[in-house]
């Protein structure tokens, strides 16, 4: 399973771009959500889902974990396959859809292009008690920036541990070790998880 990209864009359109990971290039669909805080970067850094159908595997990004995990709820959802999942998080922000589907805002939803209103009922009915596991949009993008918060963030992730307890170990640390080189944050934060 391919769960993460980082390399130089070689080509991109606002739901497709081509990403060069050491001399190989990989299809990527995206949302225009992620287009946007991509679109003048030359290298971009993915958290990816591989579709595997009978005739075809797409990769799809997401510029956050939050992205990635709303993503996958809506393709939990009878009716919902990837294409169409791309197209709700290319109309709506991750947010909204939160709060849309936490309070059955049903003309919230079919306003998302392609999305009518059974699908709509559908969504809230079985997404409703699920969107607080999806990683807080506020608590910053995991790529895209030097910071080594992110990139800690994104090692544990990475290592298998979900968003909140990695960035909930990362922070404790850095609070009290504000300093650490991101080797160091790492070893930290993997001792304070298996203890």
């Amino acid at each position: 399973m391919i769960g993460y990209l980082n390399g130089k864009i070689i080509s991109k359109k606002p739901t497709k771009l081509i990403i060069d990971v050491g001399g190989v290039g990989y299809l990527v669909n995206i949302s225009i959500n992620t287009f946007e805080k991509i679109a003048d970067k030359e290298d971009a850094a993915l958290f990816t889902y591989l579709s595997v159908k009978d005739n075809a595997l797409d990769l799809y990004g997401f510029f956050t974990v939050a992205e990635k995990e709303m993503f996958e709820l809506l393709i939990s959802v009878s009716g919902i396959g990837p294409r169409t999942a791309q197209s709700i998080l290319s109309g709506i922000q991750i947010e909204d859809l939160k709060e849309a589907l936490k309070s059955g805002n049903l003309a919230r939803i079919i306003s998302v292009p392609g999305i009518g209103r059974k699908t709509a009922e559908r969504m809230v009915v079985e997404l409703r008690d699920k969107v607080d596991s999806v990683a807080d949009i506020t608590e910053g993008f995991l790529q895209g920036t030097s910071s080594i918060r992110g990139d800690a963030i994104a090692a544990l992730i990475n290592l298998g541990y979900n968003h909140k307890t990695a960035e909930r170990a990362i922070r404790s640390i850095l609070d009290k070790h504000p300093s650490l080189s991101i080797e160091e944050l790492i070893k930290e934060a993997l001792t304070s998880l298996t203890n």
